[in-house]
């Protein structure tokens, strides 16, 4: 018994938790999770808990469905809706999944995300993430073909004619309940847009609480008598919904990322982790974003980036590098900006540190910073310019991630095969859709 179990134990017994929670992801990043009651959780941590794995969408064939989850007692923590009926009061637990071997699952998305980690240590390197998360809020309707935003207010207004005027409190308040810390909330530049950006953690860390935020996002919502929607791209006029994510690499206390010579104290390893990840961001596209609606954030979105550019203070690039508090080593990082709020980011960060870290072991080159609006370049400015277009669809993203022996070796082949075979699916489901538009358009003809 570790003295992470059996602080587990005693806070349980303590707290008086009537129900704990273990939860995990699919490979699409759906979250799961099986309730227990506190009697079982010490041979919960001895043994796991086992369950039917071909019941779950790419875990495992039905001839050796057997797998186990394993709570990790360090993301324990009380959940905050039940805290005033105490018949109900529940905790939660993530778990890694293993085999009855006990060897770590080829579908587990943390288990990909934790092997890029021990790789990025085994390089002497400790990669921090903090996102900028927007979703909108919505009017509850049961008619979903006509979205009502919450709210009237643009980019940091106090959002006149606000339904939920303390939502964003709320939020903050449950989040930082849970022990996942936020910096900053504020509205976006569309109605019913919200954003709310998350301190600095490690990389599992950070995955495990936006899981978490978008459970307790939903459910604050649900308790304000609206919706929370994470989609890309909910209305066709206004703004997507990205998961801008800032990223450094420290080595021990050291921020790899600074040098305080350089015009905007960016070290060569800063340097060669975004090349990396512009090289290899057009053949991940389908896993940082896995929808059709995702790639009309990226070809219509405001500030969404089209293309695999760099630039400093520069929003319409896959990567900027801020200019704030330049002379501040600990706050020298990269902003990718690619991401959209609806990815798992057990995968989308596994790809990105492995791109970044191949970048730096290869001393990949990085070209000049782009200075325009990309967004505002036609297709043949940007090919003069040498700027490599990302995916303008899940077909094409798809496309190239099948010819990406980058990516499969980074995802393993089982969940890369299954991601394929699931995501060619969906988008012939969403090509065979007769919509309004072409009814409109077409059927007089």
């Amino acid at each position: 018994m570790t003295r992470q179990q059996e602080f587990v134990l005693r806070t349980v017994e303590e707290h008086d938790i009537r129900f704990i929670r273990l939860w995990f992801t699919d490979i699409l990043g759906y979250l799961k999770s099986v309730v227990m009651s506190p009697s079982e959780l010490e041979n919960a941590f001895d043994e796991g808990v086992g369950f039917d794995g071909s019941s779950i969408e790419g875990f495992s064939r039905v001839a050796e469905s057997d797998i186990i989850a394993l709570p990790d007692p360090s993301t324990f923590q009380v959940l905050p809706f039940d805290a005033n009926n105490p018949e109900i009061k529940s905790a939660r637990m993530f778990c890694d999944i293993t085999t009855p071997d006990e060897h770590p699952s080829l579908s587990d998305p943390r288990q990909v995300l934790r092997k890029q980690v021990r790789q990025a240590a085994d390089e002497g390197f400790t990669c921090m993430i903090s996102p900028e998360i927007e979703f909108y809020l919505i009017k509850q309707n049961a008619d979903i073909t006509c979205l009502e935003p919450t709210d009237t207010g643009g980019y940091f207004d106090q959002s006149s004619n606000n339904v939920v005027p303390k939502f964003r409190r709320e939020a903050m308040v449950a989040l930082e309940s849970m022990g996942i810390a936020t910096e900053f909330s504020h509205h976006e530049a569309a109605p019913g847009q919200q954003e709310i950006d998350l301190r600095h953690a490690d990389a599992l860390t950070m995955a495990d609480s936006l899981m978490t935020f978008r459970f307790l996002i939903k459910q604050v919502a649900v308790n304000s008598g609206v919706r929370a929607t994470f989609m890309p791209k909910p209305f066709t006029h206004q703004a997507g919904s990205a998961l801008h994510s800032h990223i450094s690499l420290f080595e021990g206390d050291t921020n790899a990322f600074h040098d305080p010579d350089d015009e905007i104290s960016l070290s060569q390893t800063g340097r060669q982790f975004i090349a990396g990840v512009l090289r290899h961001s057009p053949e991940i596209s389908a896993v940082t974003n896995q929808w059709p609606n995702s790639y009309k954030r990226i070809v219509f979105g405001n500030e969404a980036p089209i293309s695999a550019t760099w630039g400093i203070s520069n929003r319409s690039a896959l990567v900027r590098v801020p200019t704030y508090r330049l002379n501040k080593a600990e706050s020298r990082r990269v902003e990718v900006r690619s991401l959209d709020s609806a990815c798992n980011p057990y995968l989308a960060y596994s790809l990105i540190l492995a791109a970044g870290l191949k970048g730096i072991r290869e001393e990949y080159v990085l070209d000049e910073p782009a200075e325009d609006d990309i967004s505002l370049l036609t297709r043949r400015e940007r090919l003069a310019m040498s700027y490599e277009d990302l995916p303008a669809s899940l077909d094409q993203a798809l496309r190239l991630l099948e010819k990406s022996e980058f990516a499969a070796d980074v995802l393993g082949e089982q969940i890369y095969e299954y991601f394929l075979r699931t995501k060619w699916k969906e988008w012939h489901n969403y090509q065979e859709q007769i919509t309004s538009w072409e009814l409109r358009n077409t059927l007089d003809y």
